[in-house]
């Protein structure tokens, strides 16, 4: 396994790597023109952090960073991304800065993007979501294909067919980066792979969620390498492979997240780019290195 592919999630349990908020009831307690000057400077502050980001991912030799959802709060909002607009020069900066130390920029949108559902408010308002990462993306000047991948799970079961159709009507900044992960509720790795081979897009294989959907008593069982190996082929560049790995917090088929990685598919040898989904970030990526 080529430890340096291993991938940071969002934040460092350090205060390395932070970033700043805010909730939209402080938000709206301010007139419009005071909202943009709090955007504006939340949204500095954290470009800022982000480029820490990047350099802490240099000095550890780490080559993937997933990028929080709430990087730039509310630039789904008119408010929100004419404010961003505005600093194109400064995040398209720090954005080839991630390209020039090879530093691959992922982002996992969250649980409300859901275009399976049967809710047109619902799809309306993922579309929304995502449009807002991928201007993410473009503005800081990340290639429109799965290097800059947007991940999203399926979503309400049973909505296969509804979940194609939706992802073929997507513009080209959301779908050429898109990646469907499989989940341990509602679609796991069969289905997600049908829906990936329908639609062209990759699929990121959880080896956790998978080992729970089915029910599994080890990452070794045949399926899990078979599975990895199958996902691998919906990548138009197979060296682009992106997987996620986590252990259970208090047995194997935890669904919640244990603190460190100590169990690993030995088929992830195969895996070029692991996010570690672990607690104690940074920390559970070192272990796995010392190991």
């Amino acid at each position: 396994m080529d430890m340096s592919r291993l991938g940071l999630v969002c934040i460092t349990t350090s205060d390395d790597v932070r970033y700043r908020t805010i909730t939209r009831k402080r938000l709206l307690q301010h007139e419009p023109e005071a909202q943009q000057q709090l955007l504006a400077e939340l949204y500095q502050a954290n470009l800022q952090r982000l480029a820490q980001a990047l350099a802490y991912c240099r000095q550890e030799g780490i080559t993937l960073y997933r990028m929080p959802s709430s990087l730039f709060p509310f630039s789904d909002e008119p408010v929100g991304r004419d404010v961003l607009e505005r600093m194109a020069d400064d995040v398209a900066a720090v954005g080839r800065q991630a390209l020039a130390h090879d530093i691959r920029l992922v982002m996992h949108p969250d649980q409300f993007v859901v275009l399976s559902s049967d809710s047109s408010g619902v799809v309306a308002n993922s579309i929304k979501i995502l449009d807002m990462h991928a201007n993410i993306m473009d503005l800081l000047q990340q290639p429109r294909s799965p290097w800059a991948v947007l991940e999203i799970h399926g979503g309400k079961g049973g909505r296969s067919r509804e979940m194609m159709e939706r992802i073929g009507d997507l513009p080209d900044g959301i779908r050429l980066r898109l990646a469907l992960e499989n989940d341990e509720y509602a679609y796991g790795a069969e289905d997600i792979l049908e829906i990936c081979h329908a639609t062209g897009v990759p699929m990121v294989f959880d080896a956790h969620h998978h080992v729970i959907k089915e029910s599994l008593s080890s990452y070794e069982h045949p399926s899990v390498g078979e599975m990895l190996r199958r996902a691998r082929d919906t990548w138009p560049d197979p060296g682009m492979q992106l997987v996620h790995i986590s252990n259970g917090r208090s047995a194997f088929n935890d669904r919640h997240h244990s603190d460190f990685i100590d169990a690993m598919p030995s088929s992830y040898a195969e895996a070029p780019w692991i996010e570690i989904e672990a607690k104690l970030k940074e920390q559970a990526i070192r272990r796995l290195r010392q190991r």
